[in-house]
């Protein structure tokens, strides 16, 4: 069976009695149309469900609805699950949303020509979490609003987790099942997020009267093998602890390794938490508990904010901070009541 064509602006125009070129004007808001004439234009483009050309339209507004995100890669979950809710979002606003990566200062730049240059972009999405100088200079001339990342600048739209309170949550968890002596795993020390979820650590420790350690905590850099390598170095250093908050799912899982290999129990010895909730934390031997963060939602919330920036330009710069979530699965329990024992180098 034939389907039938889409219909034409000039279907459009027959219909209403008017010229294709009013329906144009109509179809773009333009003033230079009466009430009536508008009335009969819209009424034919629903009875014909005409649907306008988004490139035509575009260049007849001198407008293109394309948006540009940049974001260190596009295999990490956190970054993709991000996007994926901007580009919904985006999409269902009638925008378009280029995504590229930018590992670095030089990727980062030559992208932001591109994408505001030929490719005619109009707002900018930044999902990193460096605070560096590479991205963390706004573009003046461009709408940007940075996702998963706080580079505390001012005059700055950002939609991000709440890290602190949330490595605050995370760190109240391990000290309300009795660790007093806590491991932490972070992520890159110039990276903000690293930093913010470091604070609300120390901050747990201190509203419970606890002294930090500061061999306590080992840097890593997202990855399971960085995890694994941060509980043998602690082992190496006869550093004793009974549990770890590790500041991302994949360190966790690489830090429940190194403890099953050196014969350490997960939880009955060693409680470990992990961040970010990852699609398979739930299926991990422990199952793992960790710190939700809704990226879909910080996606579609960033690309709201985006929006609003490019169509109303005269508002002001907005911060998000989204809460949150104490997953309590089997990875953690209350400290072994005998001696309160820890781990510790033979």
């Amino acid at each position: 069976m034939a389907t039938r064509s889409r219909p034409t602006i000039r279907e459009v125009a027959a219909l209403a009695g008017v010229s294709h070129q009013t329906v144009s004007r109509v179809i773009n808001g333009s003033e230079r149309v009466n009430a009536d004439t508008r009335e009969r234009v819209e009424i034919a483009i629903t009875e014909l469900g005409y649907q306008p050309n988004a490139i035509a339209r575009s260049m007849a507004r001198g407008r293109t609805y394309t948006l540009a995100c940049i974001a260190p890669n596009l295999t990490d979950f956190t970054y993709a699950s991000i996007i994926e809710g901007a580009e919904i979002e985006s999409r269902s606003q009638g925008y378009f949303l280029l995504t590229a990566s930018a590992p670095d200062e030089k990727n980062f730049n030559t992208l932001i020509e591109q994408l505001f240059g030929s490719r005619r972009a109009e707002g900018l999405l930044v999902i990193t979490p460096y605070i560096d100088h590479q991205h963390t200079q706004p573009h003046h001339d461009v709408p940007t609003v940075y996702v998963g990342a706080d580079p505390h600048q001012e005059h700055t739209s950002l939609v991000t987790l709440d890290n602190t309170a949330a490595g605050l949550l995370a760190t109240q968890h391990l000290i309300e099942l009795g660790h007093l002596r806590i491991a932490h795993i972070i992520g890159p020390r110039i990276e903000d997020s690293a930093q913010d979820r470091l604070e609300g650590y120390r901050t747990a420790l201190d509203i419970a009267g606890l002294c930090p350690d500061l061999r306590l905590i080992v840097e890593g850099d997202w990855s399971a093998t960085s995890g694994y390598r941060a509980v043998n170095r602690l082992y190496d250093q006869k550093v004793s602890f009974s549990a770890i908050f590790a500041q991302n799912d994949r360190m966790a899982i690489g830090a429940i390794r190194a403890l099953r290999e050196l014969g350490i129990k997960v939880p009955d010895a060693v409680s470990v938490i992990g961040f970010d909730d990852m699609p398979l934390a739930s299926y991990f031997d422990p199952p793992l508990t960790t710190i939700k963060q809704d990226t879909l939602l910080m996606g579609s919330e960033a690309a709201q904010l985006l929006i609003r920036l490019i169509e109303h330009p005269e508002g002001e710069k907005t911060s998000i901070y989204l809460p949150g979530e104490l997953v309590i699965r089997h990875s953690t329990a209350t400290i072994p009541s005998i001696g309160d024992k820890e781990v510790s180098a033979k």
